[in-house]
């Protein structure tokens, strides 16, 4: 199953459509029996992803030979980013990436 989503998603791609092939790609989709759980960041995607729905289970449908597949879209927007907004936040987060960024400070006397 997971083959075929990926070919149909690479073949949205090739078309231009790249908006469903990320949402495709963003999460690995989760088979159970026939049904397809699918877990997206927020609800805008929900409903851009259930646009296209209907092409995808075709696609499905008759590549693995099943006409009982579902799809079930999940939201999940318990995932927050932090911003990074001032000057220290801004080095903190590369200091964080990079410790080594402190060093080059101190060496060369820089401020942030």
């Amino acid at each position: 199953m997971l083959l075929h989503w990926n070919k149909y998603a690479q073949k949205l791609g090739d078309k231009g459509f790249r908006i469903m092939e990320s949402l495709l790609l963003i999460n690995d989709p989760v088979l159970n029996g026939t049904a397809i759980t699918l877990e997206l960041p927020n609800e805008g995607s929900k409903i851009e992803f259930e646009s296209e729905i209907n092409g995808l289970l075709g696609h499905l449908k008759g590549h693995l030979h099943n006409h009982d597949i579902s799809i079930t879209v999940i939201v999940n927007e318990s995932v927050e980013n932090k911003f990074a907004f001032t000057a220290q936040d801004k080095y903190n987060r590369l200091k964080e990436i990079n410790p080594n960024l402190e060093l080059l400070r101190k060496t060369f006397d820089l401020d942030i």
